[in-house]
């Protein structure tokens, strides 16, 4: 009888954009880091998730997408801070841009679906990259923000009103930390009292 072993990999954060998305295969960063890409197969799957399915990855492609997901994680940071972008994350974006063969095309919805030149997994972090770059570049609406949780940090694309939204996503780390204020409070009261 042979007996396999279940692997857990946690969830994906998705958003509405794909360079943060991307970004956010990393949680944590500055707490208990969980990576949600551990393995290539993974990386696959967040791929199709995101509509640009590849046949498979490699390990050396998951390196180079996690060295992409890095860059844009540091330059959206740089970004969010208003610093100079650095200039090894801008290599890293445009080299990752310019080595893959996509296309944007317009669907009958007039919505914009990238068509991969190959099941590659290059090709599919073309469009990543080329989605960053729209992004640093202050193509999108929206400022580029960082998670207000010191955990946390992450880029995102804040679009509310006067760009006053704190957290990356209010269902993690906003709930997160208002369920820390909470129980301080409750702490703090109970001290009084006694």
């Amino acid at each position: 009888m042979v007996f396999m072993a279940l692997v857990y990999f946690p969830e994906f954060r998705l958003g509405k954009v794909l360079a943060t998305s991307f970004t956010g295969t990393l949680s944590e960063r500055y707490g208990e880091a969980l990576e949600r890409i551990p393995v290539p197969s993974r990386l696959a799957d967040w791929l199709a998730v995101n509509g640009l399915a590849v046949d498979s990855c490699s390990q050396a492609q998951l390196d180079h997408a996690r060295e992409l997901r890095e860059s844009i994680h540091a330059a959206a940071t740089a970004v969010a801070n208003q610093n100079p972008l650095p200039s090894s994350a801008v290599q890293v974006i445009n080299d990752c841009s310019t080595h893959g063969r996509a296309s944007a095309i317009l669907t009958p919805e007039g919505g914009r679906e990238w068509l991969l030149g190959s099941a590659s997994a290059e090709d599919a972090l073309s469009v990543i990259a080329a989605d960053a770059i729209g992004l640093l570049a202050g193509e999108r609406e929206g400022k580029i923000s960082l998670c207000a949780s010191p955990t946390c940090r992450a880029a995102f694309v804040d679009t509310s009103r006067g760009y006053t939204r704190k957290w990356c996503d209010m269902n993690t780390c906003g709930n997160r930390e208002k369920r820390a204020r909470f129980l301080a409070n409750k702490r703090k009261k109970s001290s009084l009292a006694d």
